[in-house]
């Protein structure tokens, strides 16, 4: 697959290059040229020179072409346009933009656009959004057994009831991350597009569980 990183911070640099080592196409896109001394020697990726949310430059790192574009510049504005272009007019759906402020990376998640702001920063986190990387343990019980888990679910699961997911996988749904908000699902809670989903589960049937949720409903239950 191909990435589109603007900014080549340590950050960008970080990303790029783990990408590129997960075998991926990199594209990285920064202003000032010696910003690209931050990649390794050994980096094949393409280097351009340009602004993130320019058109041109854009169109030369690849974008028609691109799985995921993650905007981690040093600049909020520069980083939300960024994103938005890449979301709105290449219909890239997986976008991430780093924001310093936090009460403005809550109101552009309520937006649709998938933030992570300074205080809670890691190169990790922007990888979870930018690529399936089926299930990541947020906490453990003392025992070792149980597992709040974060679990990356097909979109056929989009419009079902969450007591589906539940019975399908064998797992309680914690909650749900829904636009930066957290909810406490119910028997009615439908899973909405774009929702992220927390699960309690053994440990040792975690590898099911994400069997059974990152396919299609019906083929691996």
């Amino acid at each position: 697959m191909h990435f589109v990183i603007m900014g080549c911070g340590r950050v960008g640099a970080n990303l790029a290059q783990t990408l590129e080592e997960n075998g991926h196409s990199v594209a990285v896109i920064d202003q000032n040229p010696e910003a690209f001394r931050r990649l390794s020697g050994g980096f094949a990726g393409h280097k351009v020179t340009g602004l993130g949310f320019d058109r041109d430059t854009l169109v030369k790192a690849g974008i028609d072409d691109a799985y995921g574009f993650a905007a981690v510049a040093d600049g909020d504005n520069s980083n939300i346009l960024a994103a938005r272009v890449a979301r709105e007019t290449y219909k890239i759906e997986n976008v991430v933009a780093r924001i310093y402020d936090p009460h403005r990376a809550e109101i552009y998640q309520r937006l649709g656009i998938p933030t992570v702001a300074t205080v809670r920063w890691t190169a990790h986190q922007v990888l979870r959004r930018l690529l399936p990387l089926g299930a990541t343990d947020e906490f453990r019980d003392s025992s070792g057994q149980l597992t709040l888990a974060q679990v990356d679910v097909h979109t056929g699961w989009v419009g079902r009831p969450v007591t589906q997911l539940e019975a399908a996988a064998g797992v309680r749904v914690a909650y749900l991350t829904r636009y930066g908000d957290g909810v406490l699902p119910d028997a009615s809670t439908v899973l909405q597009e774009n929702d992220v989903v927390h699960v309690m589960a053994r440990v040792d049937g975690l590898a099911h569980v994400e069997r059974v949720l990152t396919a299609e409903p019906g083929v691996s239950e």
